[in-house]
């Protein structure tokens, strides 16, 4: 910790921004490089975190230190704080290591009381100037020390003076009539305190620091650093800065900049301004400001002034700033530079356009563009200019990003049946209280999929993003009647066929139709992923189960199949009686004959994903689910069977079909067991029904013998799922060898295939010396790692408790989301270890939701694992994070040899 409290602006500088937060650092280092910035200094962050530590106390000390600054300002101002003749006026502003714009407390006019308002006003002659900085001074320090709502103060006090007199605007405002609004905001703070409005300036300036510390801790600041990754531990700074005016006349003005456009990254001023005005006017919205080209025209030498501050700020940072400047009579001042937030899109060109000009490398514009601004190119997101008027109904986990527009529906069938791909072309969102496999077909047909229940790797969360399809997961809020076909949430009622908008990547649902704005993959895309290609050394896979799937993939630069998951194909409507006749006959003819069947139909799917693949690795793991997932719910079937039993009586033809719901529910109950997560699935299944796998290899390898014939390259991995013994692996794998031998032998060609297994039980990452000796790659499925690992249901745990864990700081992050990497990850990195010194060379990838997570993706490439892979709509971003780990490889690299 820092023994100095208080920095000077003139005494900092940019590499200062854990002391002084990024806006004091900044503020800082233009003072240094000659900028119009009005003098002032910064309350460290140490300060920040004194104040919480002590309970929320202000140091004792610290009255002293700011008495020394603040005469250190005032005699560079030539002012006094408090004076009675040209007194100083300071602003109190927050200021963070990371950006987080509008999320904490400002306060303007600090200084001003019944001596400094005279005295400004005998200095400037311009009362009506003086009362207005009164009166936004009231309304802003009551706002944010003293608990009263600013919108009070300006919707209901301001707003109805203005009527009374017959304002249209502020500006309308006389002098006589901002002291009586005045006089009126004094009235009411003492009527809701029980004291008066503060008129010792220094007595305003400590409530105003301390307002700073304690908006730190506010909600919004707390879920934007939740959002963002802040850590809440860091603290904010507090900068105060002596006042220039905007608001003193027709030659004063404020506004905001960008050296370049936020949403399209186009290189231009973007930005806009008002006259007569201070800073919170423009953001809040008080009165509609201009462009800041109009300032061209209304003072050309301010303009070139700004035009050459920003060039030189860019220059400086090398990256797009965010811009607030004051004119006061015609004098420019730089109030705060910042790097600029941006869309996806503008991000990308930002990033590209930035290298051509020499101002960045390529190292360094790969490390500027991060996962969520790819994730914006690549799906519909909705416009920001609409989303102030929007009704939001709920908001449930982001699941799968994107946004989309589309009337409701209850039922898969439904969605199927009207929807657009593949039924009357209507747009359509599936909501469900949840999800199973038996609502595939609704949720390929649907523009959007809402869940009440289910978590961000629910069977809804996991299939949604598998095919690009915008999901919104556990938003319990809401409550489903799905045989009256509604739902209601907060009281609103949706009904069947009512349109609303859904947005998979922030978790919100609005009612009605919001606008969208389209994808946008530019010319700057291809560039960026390029170069991160040249820098990366992991391979980035995808997650894909049919050629479509396949397909998207490549063009989005896969470089092999790291999961084929052989079930979702068991759920297309053709084969689903295929496989339910499989599991509930007691014939071994009619058993054998469907697994014929089903052989037929797979190699199909086979042959089509390997054509897809072209010469790629593709790793299919054999089934994994319990048979009953491909059967009727068994509380669906109760409902079913009770509704018959009631019917029965009056209706003679049911009789049968009551008789076989009860023998279709006997079967179910028959399988159902206790927890299915630890039950007869994966390798354990593959041992008591041999045939199944049997079947699956023969469908696999016949189809890569057929294309091989072909002239086709075809590199086919075989996995087996769920071991957590060697004898398990040894078993199935010892079997399907011999099947494969004899196919080979059958088909008289030789194809390269291999036998490996999924890591996702702990037992088998603490046995990976033995695994090894059978499996020649590994392949983690970190989602049911965690689960094993925690001892969690993620479904039960991301709806009922995980997020409190994150926000009470039990956890870091959600383990689904990010890898565990001190408990999970050292599974991975043991197994990894162990693996390869019992088989050198041993392949090892990832397959689980966490291939598209950056900071996974830096992880593997950390313990060295060979691919990632991930869903389709993934694979740009784990390209853009295996790179960035590689970049930063270089650098620590670099920097130990120095």
């Amino acid at each position: 910790m820092s023994e100095k409290r208080v920095y000077l602006f003139r005494e900092g500088n940019q590499t200062m921004r854990d002391l002084l937060g990024g806006k004091g650092a900044n503020l800082a280092e233009m003072t240094n490089i000659g900028l119009p910035v009005p003098p002032g200094f910064t309350i460290t962050t140490d300060v920040c975190r004194e104040y919480y530590a002590t309970g929320k106390q202000l140091p004792s000390a610290l009255r002293a230190e700011l008495e020394t600054a603040v005469a250190d300002v005032e005699k560079e101002m030539g002012r006094t704080f408090g004076g009675s003749e040209k007194p100083l006026l300071v602003s109190v502003r927050s200021g963070s290591k990371f950006s987080m714009p509008g999320m904490m407390d400002t306060v303007l006019n600090l200084g001003l009381n019944e001596t400094t308002v005279a005295a400004m006003i005998k200095e400037t002659g311009n009362a009506r100037f003086v009362y207005d900085s009164y009166r936004r001074l009231i309304m802003m320090l009551s706002d944010v020390a003293f608990g009263l709502s600013k919108h009070h103060f300006d919707n209901e006090i301001f707003s109805a003076y203005k009527r009374k007199v017959g304002a249209k605007g502020d500006l309308d405002l006389t002098a006589d009539d901002l002291r009586n609004v005045c006089d009126e905001f004094l009235a009411y703070v003492k009527d809701k305190t029980g004291h008066d409005f503060p008129s010792d300036p220094w007595e305003q300036l400590m409530a105003g620091i301390e307002a700073v510390f304690r908006s730190w801790d506010n909600d919004r600041a707390k879920v934007y650093r939740r959002t963002e990754k802040i850590p809440d531990e860091i603290g904010t700074a507090v900068n105060i800065q002596s006042m220039v005016y905007g608001n003193a006349g027709e030659d004063c003005g404020t506004g905001v900049a960008f050296t370049r456009d936020p949403s399209t990254g186009e290189k231009y001023l973007f930005g806009e301004y008002l006259m007569n005005a201070q800073g919170e006017d423009v953001v809040a919205g008080v009165r509609t400001p201009v462009p800041i080209s109009e300032l061209e025209k209304q003072n050309p030498e301010v303009y070139n002034k700004f035009i050459q501050t920003c060039d030189k700020l860019e220059a400086h940072y090398k990256e797009m700033q965010d811009l607030e400047f004051t004119i006061e009579h015609g004098k420019l001042f730089m109030l705060q530079c910042r790097t600029g937030k941006r869309t996806g899109p503008a991000a990308v060109r930002i990033a590209v356009e930035m290298v051509k000009e020499g101002l960045i490398s390529r190292e360094e514009a790969i490390q500027r563009v991060s996962g969520s601004h790819l994730d914006q190119l690549l799906h519909p997101r909705i416009d920001p200019d609409v989303l102030d008027k929007a009704v939001e109904l709920a908001k449930g986990l982001p699941a799968s990003p994107g946004a989309a527009v589309g009337k409701v529906v209850f039922t898969a069938n439904k969605a199927a049946e009207i929807g657009v791909h593949g039924g009357a072309g209507e747009k359509v969102l599936l909501v469900r209280e949840e999800t199973n496999p038996d609502d595939v077909h609704g949720m390929l047909a649907a523009q959007g999929v809402l869940t009440a229940r289910g978590g961000k790797t629910s069977h809804a969360a996991v299939v949604a993003r598998g095919f690009g399809i915008p999901c919104v997961a556990g938003a319990e809020s809401i409550h489903i009647d799905e045989k009256a076909h509604y739902f209601e949430v907060n009281g609103h009622t949706v009904k069947e066929g009512d349109v609303i908008t859904m947005d998979g990547s922030s978790g919100k649902v609005y009612l009605g139709e919001l606008k969208l704005i389209a994808p946008e993959v530019s010319g700057s895309f291809g560039e960026l992923m390029a170069w991160a290609d040249e820098f990366r050394t992991l391979k980035v896979r995808t997650n894909a189960d049919n050629p479509r799937d396949a397909q998207q993939a490549l063009e989005f630069g896969a470089e092999g199949i790291g999961l084929c998951r052989t079930e979702h194909m068991f759920f297309e409507a053709d084969r689903l009686p295929l496989v339910q006749e499989l599991i509930l006959s007691k014939d071994p003819a009619v058993q054998q004959e469907m697994l014929d069947k089903l052989q037929v139909v797979q190699q199909g799917d086979f042959e089509g994903i390997f054509e897809a693949m072209d010469g790629k690795p593709v790793t299919i793991r054999l089934i994994d689910p319990p048979l009953h997932e491909f059967l009727p719910s068994k509380d669906e079937l109760i409902r079913e069977v009770s509704d018959l039993s009631h019917r029965v009586s009056t209706n003679a033809e049911l009789k049968s079909k009551l008789e076989e719901k009860q023998k279709l529910l006997h079967e179910v109950e028959a399988m159902s067991e206790a927890n299915p997560m630890m039950g007869l699935r994966g390798v354990r299944l593959s041992i008591i029904l041999p045939g199944l796998v049997v079947m699956q290899t023969r469908a696999i390898l016949q189809a890569a013998c057929k294309l091989t014939k072909a002239g086709k390259i075809v590199l086919p991995e075989i996995m087996i799922p769920l071991v957590s013994t060697v004898n398990e692996l040894r078993v199935v794998q010892n079997q399907l060898e011999a099947e494969a031998k004899k196919i080979m032998t059958e088909q008289g060609i030789d194809v390269a295939y291999q036998f490996g297994t999924m890591i996702e039980i702990p037992r088998a990452a603490l046995t990976s010396g033995e695994i090894a000796e059978y499996a020649q790659f590994f392949s983690f499925g970190t989602n049911d790692l965690t689960q094993m690992t925690f001892g969690y249901s993620r479904d039960d745990a991301e709806g009922k408790f995980l997020q409190t864990y994150v926000e009470r700081k039990i956890l870091s992050t959600n383990p689904f989301e990010s890898i565990d990497q001190t408990g999970v990850g050292r599974l991975m990195k043991m197994s990894v270890a162990e693996g390869r010194a019992a088989r050198p060379g041993l392949k090892c990838g990832i397959c689980g939701e966490h291939g598209g997570d950056p900071e996974s993706v830096h992880f593997c490439h950390e313990i060295g694992l060979d691919y990632v892979s991930c869903s389709p709509f993934r694979v740009p971003i784990a390209r853009l994070a295996a790179a960035q780990a590689a970049v930063k490889d270089r650098v620590k690299v670099g920097a130990a040899d120095k």
